[in-house]
């Protein structure tokens, strides 16, 4: 799926349909643009149509096909799949000869494909929608260029980010249940002569294999995953927040300015993949963990939903969400709403949430005044100063301590380990020195007070 290296330039193409804003339609093609610029290419033109419908052939109308094609270098005809038709006298001499290749053969095999052979002035052609593959095939062929929806453009980014064992395991699962059903049958089916597996076509074949290799990633990506279930079993008790929102609306950022830790942070679409969980610093008693997780998109690919469960579990487990939104966003709105049409899909769409204004420092004064009355119970932060991330901190920790109760224990001298987990698991307000014992007023959750006073009970 990757283009040549030399050819480093793309064109956006786009089909706005009825009931899609011009706002809407604008912003989608904006972020295929940064979409495409994640992927290295160089955004050098753009064809949009407004249509009642995708063209089932080539997703545009016939003009606007050759307006993209005069950009791309292509002919601008969609043409033909289907192999010439061979006299008896070829098709006997293909049967004798069907261990060899013909040269012969190869080229009028292929003339079907001569547009594609073409030297293409842009390396990607873009497309803004999910298409089928005899639609990309068809707009390879008449732009003489690689061609991806936007599900091949996401796919690609997570296969060249993906860094874990588990990250990438996914990914391929993704790419290949993409890529099987946009494979060719190469022309003339020369394999197929060649006798290869028993009758039974290479194209056949191909798909076999790509099944038997996505059911033997899933096993590996379920013993991974038994793994992370095991270690998230071993937090279960502790109190965990975690990071959701839009891609690269700076969660990353936050993730090292709140825990002190080395967080991979780039201004790219998707550039964390992989499941960070750090401890928040300074560190909390009890400890809290913050974890970072994949960001979502407008469009993304069920399959990559499906593949990035374990990352998505830390959603779902989380005791708390914090919806980071980039407030500098001016679509910020319709990509909070796929955050949460995200989380509700997974089923944690219920689970206690703060919204968390990013990037407020980028937003002008007048701007950020209507932000702040139109949401007066989000935080408004820069991840970027100390004092913003510090305020989040307190909201973090307050938000933990706003379900504490308090109690009074009697501990006996010869207990003191019983004030150390105190310590470990709330707040000790206060505590006064007696004859006998130490008496100690307590802050923390319900079931942190049952513990304590089963441990004094023994």
């Amino acid at each position: 799926m990757s283009a040549s290296p030399s050819q480093k330039d793309a064109v956006l193409v786009g089909v706005q349909t009825p009931g899609e804003s011009d706002l809407a339609f604008a912003s989608s093609m904006e972020e295929l643009g940064r979409l495409v610029s994640t992927l290295g290419y160089r955004t050098v033109g753009q064809v949009t149509q407004y249509r009642t419908h995708i063209e089932a052939a080539a997703v545009l109308g016939e003009g606007k096909l050759k307006e993209l094609a005069a950009l791309t270098g292509g002919s601008g005809h969609v043409g033909s799949t289907a192999p010439k038709k061979k006299d008896k006298a070829r098709l006997k001499r293909q049967a004798e000869e069907a261990s060899e290749d013909s040269s012969d053969e190869d080229a009028e095999n292929d003339d079907a494909e001569d547009d594609v052979d073409r030297e293409a002035k842009v390396g990607l052609v873009a497309i803004d929608q999910d298409i089928s593959p005899s639609q990309a095939r068809n707009l390879e062929r008449a732009t003489g260029a690689q061609v991806l929806d936007r599900t091949g453009v996401i796919i690609e980014i997570f296969h060249r980010h993906a860094k874990s064992r588990e990250a990438r395991l996914q990914v391929e699962i993704a790419r290949l249940m993409y890529t099987a059903p946009r494979m060719r049958e190469s022309p003339g089916g020369k394999e197929r002569q060649r006798g290869r597996g028993a009758g039974e076509a290479a194209l056949e074949l191909d798909r076999r294999k790509i099944r038997d290799r996505i059911a033997e990633l899933r096993e590996e990506l379920d013993a991974v995953q038994r793994d992370q279930d095991v270690r998230r079993q071993h937090r279960r008790q502790a109190r965990r927040v975690a990071l959701v929102g839009y891609t690269n609306a700076g969660k990353s950022s936050l993730m090292r300015a709140l825990t002190g830790s080395a967080v991979y942070v780039e201004n790219k679409l998707f550039a964390t993949l992989d499941t960070t969980v750090r401890a928040l610093h300074p560190e909390a008693k009890p400890r809290i963990l913050v974890s970072d997780t994949v960001g979502f998109i407008k469009k993304l690919p069920h399959d990559l939903v499906a593949s990035f469960k374990s990352t998505l579990d830390e959603a779902l487990e989380a005791s708390h969400l914090l919806h980071i939104v980039d407030a500098a966003d001016p679509s910020w709105e319709a990509q909070l709403a796929v955050t949460q049409d995200v989380l509700a899909e997974i089923g944690a769409g219920d689970v206690p949430s703060t919204l968390v204004m990013n990037k407020i420092d980028l937003v002008d004064e007048e701007t950020a005044a209507k932000l702040r009355a139109r949401l007066p119970d989000a935080w408004f932060i820069s991840a970027h100063r100390q004092e913003d991330v510090t305020r989040v901190r307190t909201g973090i920790v307050s938000m933990f301590e706003s379900s504490y109760v308090e109690a009074e224990f009697l501990v006996p001298y010869d207990r003191q380990g019983v004030i150390s987990e105190m310590h470990e698991t709330g707040r000790v307000a206060e505590e006064s020195y007696e004859e006998t014992a130490v008496r100690v007023r307590f802050l923390g959750e319900p079931s942190a007070i049952a513990r304590l006073r089963s441990m004094l009970s023994r």
